[in-house]
């Protein structure tokens, strides 16, 4: 073993020692992020069980009468004696966690994926399946609060294509939700907001894509996490014709070449038959082993759900979304949400009937 030693040179010892370094480096590092995943689990769920302790007991003594007084007096003694953190709204907060989230399993694991702070701001959503949205997508992409916050104030979810199916529909698509298996129709919206573009009142759609190329970094953004941009004026040889497609962009987790057009105006039927064109070539000539159909996006200036409905667009490759120059008013986003549904709601109906 001595003579083995004498043979390394100081340069190999060198590298073998940073090997080594890093090597041990690597299990503390690790050690370190399991013992913080261990924590905040033991944290969140110790938090869960007082919840669901304490609301046991307010149900079985009339909360209504008697609930105030109780956990008021409950605050003042475990402050006492556990020091902070025991807040009469923190125990309220404690409480109505463990109901909305009543089942224990259910929770322990999500415990190991957020933190109590993303508890706290997911209570605060009122209607379940936004609430089930924005749980998902914290978890798949990793959100802190703060971009938790972010995605709610920009109303992703009301500009999500999954917001315009049925409860029963969402709810599916939504548990189902890892980081292997996501569908389009979570990660696209109906509308997209480019007020960062800088365009006047009125422009040209060469305009608009210049706009959009020199601020990609933001338009990127405004797309979604895992979207990389390839391509400008993309080439679409076809019987001698050069077709140009505006962009293309892949996302990862798709796994997807993602074809985007820039239309002015409204949509418009034509353009699904040029957008089936991009995505058959696309097809045959760019795919790649082990990635899926290329996806198509119509970006046009106005919407008219009806017609895309009619289309039924949405179950195929090729998404149609509006894109604003402005931002509207919060209820915009909320009125065009409303009106998704019931255009659905009107077709299945007809369908049924006939």
């Amino acid at each position: 073993m001595s003579d083995l030693i004498k043979d390394i040179t100081p340069s190999e010892l060198q590298q073998i020692s940073a090997r080594i370094t890093n090597g041990v480096g690597n299990i503390i590092e690790q050690s370190k992020h399991n013992i913080a995943v261990y924590l905040n689990s033991e944290v969140s769920m110790t938090y869960w069980k007082i919840g669901r302790y304490v609301a046991g007991e307010l149900d079985s003594v009339g909360e209504e009468k008697y609930g105030s007084k109780i956990v008021a007096t409950l605050s003042h003694q475990l402050t006492e004696r556990y020091g902070k953190g025991y807040t009469r709204s923190a125990i309220i907060r404690m409480v109505k966690v463990a109901r909305e989230y009543p089942d224990e399993q259910i929770a322990a694991t999500l415990s190991h994926q957020l933190t109590w702070s993303h508890f706290i701001e997911l209570i605060a959503i009122s209607e379940p399946t936004k609430r089930l949205f924005y749980q998902q997508m914290s978890i798949l992409y990793h959100w802190s609060v703060r971009q938790l916050r972010d995605q709610e104030d920009k109303m992703v979810y009301e500009r999500s294509l999954i917001a315009a199916k049925s409860e029963d529909e969402q709810v599916k698509v939504l548990t189902t939700v890892t980081e292997g298996d996501i569908t389009p129709d979570v990660i696209f919206k109906s509308s997209y907001v480019v007020d960062f573009l800088g365009l006047k009142r009125e422009f040209s759609e060469e305009e608009l894509e210049d706009a959009v190329v020199e601020q990609l970094e933001k338009f990127i953004m405004e797309l979604g996490q895992d979207f990389a941009f390839l391509e400008r004026q993309k080439k679409i040889p076809v019987d001698s014709i050069d077709y140009k497609l505006d962009l293309l962009f892949y996302h990862r987790r798709l796994h997807r070449l993602l074809a985007i057009d820039l239309k002015l105006g409204k949509f418009k039927p034509e353009y699904k038959g040029q957008m089936e064109l991009y995505l058959k070539y696309l097809k045959k000539f760019e795919m790649q082993p082990g990635e899926e159909e290329p996806i198509g996006l119509l970006l046009c200036s106005e919407g008219n759900t009806e017609h895309i409905e009619l289309l039924m667009l949405d179950e195929q490759n090729i998404k149609v979304a509006q894109y604003l120059t402005v931002l509207p008013e919060k209820q915009w986003f909320i009125d065009k949400m409303n009106r998704s549904i019931a255009i659905a709601r009107e077709l299945q109906d007809g369908k049924k009937e006939e």
